[in-house]
């Protein structure tokens, strides 16, 4: 009976002993494991949430402990991780000297970790040269990175996205130099044709031959500065201030009427459709301008005695008016590249029917800045068919009140559409 008794009582203060031991087995493991949250510096949170660009908070293990919707929607940040190891580098340089630095990078956009091809921009450090921003494709962007020490545990990375202004700049670049260059030819032919005139004064067929060289080298000359300097009235005007109520039905007959004697030279039928009500919101000589070109460019490479056809559509709010051809055709890689300023299909072709490459380019220009858009079907020995689409004015009444001002229907989603 004894022995029991004490049996249990040592069982008792075994069982006893064992949970005070469990229990401060717990305390002690939750002190262990009791790491505070990340907190950023006094005011800090505060200051970012104005900051207005994309922003990137990093721990000492390159961790994102904070990072703002921009961060994500560029791409930066994926889950709690920077995607871009050129960031994570300057992060960690930044870390290392405890100097702040600051550079424009090409990243891919979107991109998995890794995802860019060797050579690409993004692929390695890719930093943009002064004053160009070549390389930046479709599928890159310029991000221009700012980095700093945040506390004494964090680094902040703030983001600005310049794909736009390192675009813009390129094409700048790119216009200034096609523009020398193309002022050059010209210029550089009725300097020798000079030449030749004054070496033989008294040869009347050569005289007369080098004065129409030289008639026809200015005419391009001036072509060429009169499209510049469309190209530089169109970038300064805004419809906003400057556009009325245009009918396209009398734009379509001006713009015809302005091509009826290059047509006529090579006996080419200018076949206009029906008119129907196409009002249109805007600028009206612009706009004469974009489908005189439009008609001029079908007429300048059509074959003789062919014809030349302008439509005129209304559908879904949408004017659209088309002009085709019966020439030659485009190929696909032709067709990508026919709006760039200065881009020729046939260089040799173009010099010879006095094109100078930025027709079709201020015909996109002046599409644009109307809210519309322009589009192409081409195909090889078949012919082209270059198509506008405008907003539609319609006027908006009140339920038998007074009308409202003219409002531009919603433009829909764009469809491939051929005349």
């Amino acid at each position: 009976m004894l022995m029991g008794v004490v049996a249990g009582l040592m069982g008792l203060a075994l069982g006893v002993f064992g949970m005070l031991a469990f229990s401060a087995s717990e305390r002690a493991r939750r002190r262990t494991i009791d790491v505070r949250e990340p907190a950023l510096p006094d005011g800090s949170a505060e200051v970012l949430s104005v900051v207005g660009k994309a922003f990137i908070v990093m721990d000492i293990v390159d961790g994102v402990v904070r990072a703002s919707p921009g961060a994500y929607a560029y791409g930066l940040v994926r889950g709690h991780t920077v995607v871009h190891q050129e960031l994570v580098d300057l992060a960690q340089r930044v870390r290392r000297d405890g100097v702040i630095e600051e550079r424009d990078l090409v990243l891919p956009r979107g991109a998995l970790p890794g995802a860019a091809t060797p050579g690409e921009p993004g692929a390695g450090a890719g930093t943009v040269a002064t004053g160009g921003a070549g390389g930046v494709g479709p599928g890159t962007m310029v991000v221009q990175v700012r980095v700093a020490p945040l506390g004494e545990e964090y680094i902040l990375l703030l983001a600005d996205d310049r794909t736009e202004i390192a675009r813009t700049e390129a094409v700048r670049n790119d216009f200034v130099a096609n523009v020398s260059h193309e002022l050059k030819t010209p210029v550089g032919a009725i300097s020798l044709l000079a030449e030749a005139l004054e070496a033989s004064p008294d040869d009347e067929v050569a005289v007369r031959r080098f004065a129409s060289r030289m008639i026809t080298e200015s005419a391009r000359l001036a072509a060429l500065v009169q499209d510049i300097i469309e190209l530089s009235r169109l970038q300064s005007k805004d419809l906003g201030q400057a556009g009325t109520e245009v009918d396209m039905n009398a734009v379509i007959t001006e713009a015809v009427d302005r091509s009826r004697l290059p047509a006529l030279s090579k006996n080419i039928n200018l076949a206009v459709g029906p008119a129907i009500p196409a009002p249109v919101y805007g600028d009206r000589s612009q706009l004469v301008t974009a489908l005189r070109n439009l008609i001029d460019n079908a007429v300048r490479y059509s074959p003789e005695n062919t014809q030349v056809g302008v439509g005129l559509q209304v559908s879904d709010g949408v004017v659209s008016v088309s002009v085709s051809d019966q020439g030659d055709g485009m190929s696909p890689e032709d067709q990508e590249r026919v709006f760039e300023r200065f881009y020729r299909v046939d260089s040799a072709r173009s010099r010879h029917t006095g094109g100078t490459g930025l027709g079709l380019s201020i015909v996109k220009h002046i599409v644009g800045n109307h809210g519309g858009e322009v589009t192409l079907w081409s195909a090889p020995r078949t012919g082209s068919t270059f198509t506008v689409r405008l907003p539609k004015l319609t006027e908006v009444t009140n339920d038998g009140g007074p009308d409202l001002p003219a409002a531009v229907e919603p433009r829909p989603n764009p469809r491939s559409y051929r005349a």
